[in-house]
Order: structure tokens, then C-alpha cells, then sequence
């Protein structure tokens, strides 16, 4: 029996050691969150999306700009009427007053000279409503990475809690079977074997709950992806190590400054107050110069003939009363400014509240590495005094199975740890604006 009893110490010893390993996982399949970020940032469709709508406000600059440039356009007719007016004079006979068919053909060309300053200030406009589209891919970004941090980091821990669980259910079949022979020579009884079944199903059943919560996480991953949802894929196991953290004041003080909702906000209040002046100039005079020539019939004394013709001249449109239209649009923007004021203060807080909360959670995850890296020192030591016992007799062997078993489990309980402190510390860094992708 000895020769037993050292093959499953020295089995559960190196079960127990690889868990607590840092190395990351070296499978031909397994992807790095790095790269993980990188394909999702690179080939999400909402990125996409928010790519061709940076392109939609360069249309809308150009469109602004275009108040700048004269409007030329070539125009012809042709009418026929009747009936037609005609006189006639003594001795010369009846004349039409003009004829049958007429028809023009002409080269029309309008330009805005002076708008006072309304086609800059649509052009400004627009180009600041650029740059909340810039912030808003940005923030797009950010919110993604935390997505797909959430999910990478519960397929770590899903893949190290299967792994820990398979060998535990080799561990105890191998048991199983020693048992099963100790019963036959009388040294073990009924209540041993049917005990050590007990605890393989509840493993067995501990493990389909983590296979199908992998399940779901690899899917989700595959959708991040965009591979096909059957996609299997190991994930690296990168994490974290413990850092130095700024105080509480300075954070929020850095984040504030520099996350996309804050700059958002300011940047839809600064557009309020240009939509602002834009609807405030709506009733400025417009002076404008237009020119056009070409060719019609109708001129005495040969109605018939076509002529050549031009027409150059300046205009000056004043609006007088416009039925309360500007009166109106500057109330709703003025209450859109307020609303833009309210929305900057929602933001601070909010990004307030993030910042308190990852922190929180950092201090609270290095706690539990402390803790629970000393328990699995004490688990270590509880099970060498349980396999000291066991070969003198005094436990049985389903006391060294709850000791390796309680050893197991603490050494998932370090990884969690330090899963939750790494994803603690993602979100801390999204919270302050820095990009992890």
C-alpha cells in the first residue's frame, strides 16, 4: 500500500502547485487579452459603425462649407400659348405681341458676397460636432475593453477551475479504487466507497456548472470576435501585479480631466451655445450677387428669332418678421444648454463614483491575495500533516481526500483573488481614461 499512498502525495502535490503557477498557458490555441482587444477594437461592427460616422460629419463639414461657393446651374424652356395677343396698325398690318413658341436656354450664376457670419458659423459647428463623434468612438472603445476584460478574466478562471476539478476526479477514482480493494481484504468499509462516490458526482456536477458557464463566456467571446459561435479557444493567463496607487483626490482629480464622458459633456455644451449663435443669426440680412445670360426669342421687332440676353445685378434680403420662429428655436436651445450643464455635473459624478469603486475593489482584492495566500500556506502545511498521518495510520484516506481537497480550493481561491485584483485594476485605469487596448 505504501507505494500507493507516495504516488497520490506526490500527484496531489503537483496538482496544488500548478495552480498557484503564474506561467501563463502555452497551448497552440491560446490568444492573449492584447490581442483579444486588439481584433475587437479593430473589427467590432459598432466601431465600424462609428468609423463611417466620422466620415458622415466630414460630409457635413463640406456641406457647411459649401455656403462659400456659388450656386451655377444651366436652365431652358419651352412654352407654347394661346391664344395670342396682336394689334394692328393702318397700313402696316396685324402684329402678334409675342410668339407661339417661345424658349430660353441660360447659364445662371448666384453668389453669396456677405452673410454676416452665418456660413462660419455653421462650419464651426459642425466641426466641433466632429469631435463629439471622435469621443463618442473613444468612449466606445473603452466601454468594449471593459467588455471584453469581464469576459477574458472569467474564461481564465472557468479553464483553471476545470482543470483543478479534472484532476481532483482522477485523484479520487484513483481512491476510489484503492478503496474498493482495501474493502475486499476487509481494511475499508461500505460508508468509505459510497462516500468517495458522493464526492465525485458533487465534483462531477461542480463541473458541468463550470463547463456551461464556459460555454457562455467562449460564446460571447466568439461574438466579440465575430467567429463562428462553436469556436473553441484557450485563453493566456495574464495577470496583474499588485501596483502603487494614487490617492483617492488625486485619481478623480486625473479623471475628470481626461475621460471621454466629461470631454463629451463639455463639448455637446460648447455645440449648445453655437447652435446658439447660428439661430440667433437667422434673421441677419444676406447680400447676394447674381448673374445670368443665354439666349430666348420674343424681342421686337422678329419675335421668332433668338436672341442672346444677359441679366447681372446685386440683392439684399432683410427678413422683417419671421412668425416667431427665432424666438422659439433660441428658447429650446437655451434650455438644451441647461440640460448640457446638468449632464457635465452627472458626469463628474458618475465618473466620481467609478473611480471610488474600482479602488475600492483594488485594496479590497490585495487584501484577499494576502489572505488567501496564507491560507493556502496553512492548507499546504494541513495536508503534509495529513499525509504524515495517514501513512501512520492515525486518518483515514477520506480525511487526506478533504485535506487535499481544502488545498485544491485554496489555491483557486489565490487565482480568484488575483483575477479580480487584474480586472479591479483595468477598470481602475478605464475609470481614469487610459486606454488598455
Amino acid at each position: 500500500m505504501k507505494p500507493l499512498k507516495l504516488i497520490i502525495y506526490i500527484f496531489i502535490t503537483l496538482v496544488c502547485t500548478a495552480s498557484l503557477s503564474a506561467q501563463e498557458q502555452t497551448t497552440t490555441d491560446s490568444i492573449s487579452l492584447r490581442s483579444i482587444l486588439n481584433q475587437v477594437i479593430t473589427n467590432y461592427p459598432a466601431i465600424k459603425k462609428s468609423e463611417l460616422e466620422l466620415n458622415a460629419a466630414d460630409a457635413r463639414i463640406g456641406l457647411a462649407k459649401s455656403g462659400y461657393l456659388p450656386d451655377v446651374s444651366i436652365n431652358s424652356n419651352y412654352t407654347h400659348i394661346g391664344p395670342l395677343s396682336s394689334m394692328t396698325l393702318p397700313q402696316l398690318g396685324t402684329f402678334d405681341l409675342y410668339p407661339a413658341d417661345n424658349y430660353s436656354a441660360s447659364l445662371d450664376y448666384n453668389q453669396t458676397i456677405y452673410d454676416f457670419g452665418k456660413t462660419a458659423k455653421k462650419v464651426a459647428f459642425e466641426n466641433q460636432s466632429k469631435e463629439v463623434v471622435k469621443l463618442t468612438t473613444g468612449q466606445l472603445r473603452q466601454k468594449l475593453s471593459l467588455s471584453v476584460a469581464n469576459i477574458y478574466y472569467s474564461i481564465v478562471f472557468l479553464q483553471e477551475a476545470i482543470r483543478i476539478k479534472d484532476e481532483e476526479i482522477s485523484t479520487l477514482n484513483e481512491h476510489l479504487h484503492f478503496i474498493e480493494k482495501k474493502k475486499e481484504t476487509g481494511s475499508a468499509t461500505q460508508y468509505e466507497v459510497l462516500t468517495t462516490k458522493v464526492r465525485i458526482s458533487t465534483i462531477e456536477n461542480q463541473k458541468t456548472d463550470l463547463l456551461t458557464g464556459l460555454k457562455v463566456q467562449v460564446c460571447q467571446l466568439n461574438s466579440m470576435l465575430g467567429l463562428p459561435e462553436k469556436t473553441t479557444r484557450l485563453v493566456k493567463k495574464e495577470l496583474l501585479p499588485v501596483q502603487v496607487v494614487h490617492s483617492t483626490d488625486s485619481l478623480i482629480t486625473l479623471a475628470t480631466q481626461t475621460r471621454e464622458e466629461m470631454k463629451i459633456a463639455v463639448q455637446k455644451e460648447a455645440l449648445s451655445e453655437f447652435h446658439y449663435k447660428i439661430v440667433n443669426m437667422e434673421n441677419n440680412p444676406v447680400f447676394k450677387f447674381f448673374a445670368s445670360g443665354g439666349v430666348k426669342n420674343g424681342f421686337i421687332p422678329n419675335i421668332n428669332e433668338g436672341k442672346m440676353n444677359y441679366a447681372v445685378g446685386v440683392g439684399l434680403r432683410i427678413p422683417l418678421f419671421d412668425a416667431h420662429r427665432t424666438k422659439f428655436n433660441l428658447q429650446q436651445v437655451k434650455a438644451d444648454i441647461e440640460g448640457n450643464n446638468e449632464d457635465i455635473e452627472l458626469a463628474r459624478r458618475t465618473i466620481i463614483n467609478e473611480v471610488v469603486e474600482s479602488q475600492a475593489n483594488m485594496q479590497s482584492a490585495t487584501q484577499k491575495i494576502t489572505q488567501s495566500q496564507l491560507q493556502l500556506k496553512q492548507a499546504q502545511q494541513a495536508y503534509d500533516l495529513a499525509v504524515t498521518s495517514f501513512k501512520s495510520g492515525v486518518i483515514t484516506n477520506l480525511e487526506l481526500l478533504d485535506s487535499s481537497t481544502s488545498l485544491s480550493e485554496s489555491g483557486l481561491a489565490v487565482l480568484k483573488a488575483k483575477i479580480d485584483y487584474s480586472l479591479s485594476l483595468l477598470k481602475l485605469k478605464i475609470s481614469l481614461g487610459e486606454q488598455i487596448y
